[in-house]
């Protein structure tokens, strides 16, 4: 069998990747690099896999609790995709989104820390130190907070826990940084269960 030159290999992979987008990982699967709002991931369980994540075709309940992602541009929110870490109902990872709330859903077999960078890889959008999607700094000021309180190290290290506020502020700020989430007004309860608002502290009226 003739073995293809190490020097081709190369050239190809480098030619991939000058062919726009940015490339994760060296695998196939491009990152979005453009404005938000970001669209749902193609390659479902491939990015699930690049996020280092399990999947699977039902839900785990073993452990089970929920954050909230708010993502800023210039004072004005821009949507969580609906379908990250997840296909139809069909294929779940155990850090997925079901509607574009910004509700994370944490469904997992065994505790782990799950993080932003988690989320981003699953959903295919850029994340580095300096930049996010199609925004990078020094040009666009990039920051984030967590219930209310800026977070100093790279935002791709925040860790998704119970009730948890995080704003993602990319230029200009809104005019308030949220310091906590009113799931019961936000949620479509048509698509999300209202009693997973007792993570943010809330309790279903009766």
């Amino acid at each position: 069998m003739r073995l293809r030159s190490p020097f081709i290999v190369l050239a190809l992979t480098l030619l991939g990747a000058a062919c726009g987008g940015s490339n994760s990982g060296g695998s196939n699967l491009t990152l979005n690099t453009g404005p938000a709002p970001w669209p749902n991931p193609d390659n479902v369980a491939d990015r699930i896999d690049a996020a280092g994540l399990p999947s699977s075709s039902t839900e785990s309940l073993t452990v089970h609790y929920h954050s909230h992602v708010d993502i800023f541009v210039n004072g004005e929110s821009e949507p969580v995709a609906s379908s990250i870490g997840r296909e139809d109902q069909s294929l779940f990872s155990p850090l997925h989104t079901h509607a574009t709330s910004g509700l994370i859903h944490i469904e997992a077999p065994e505790d782990q820390h799950f993080t932003v960078e988690m989320l981003f890889t699953e959903w295919g959008v850029r994340l580095t130190n300096g930049c996010i999607g199609g925004y990078c700094s020094p040009d666009t000021k990039l920051k984030a907070y967590v219930d209310g309180t800026r977070y100093t190290q790279p935002i791709s290290t925040i860790v998704l826990k119970k009730g948890e506020e995080i704003a993602i502020v990319i230029g200009s700020p809104p005019a308030t940084i949220p310091s906590s989430w009113n799931c019961l007004a936000n949620i479509d309860p048509t698509i999300e269960n209202t009693e997973q608002c007792a993570d943010f502290g809330q309790q279903v009226p009766a």
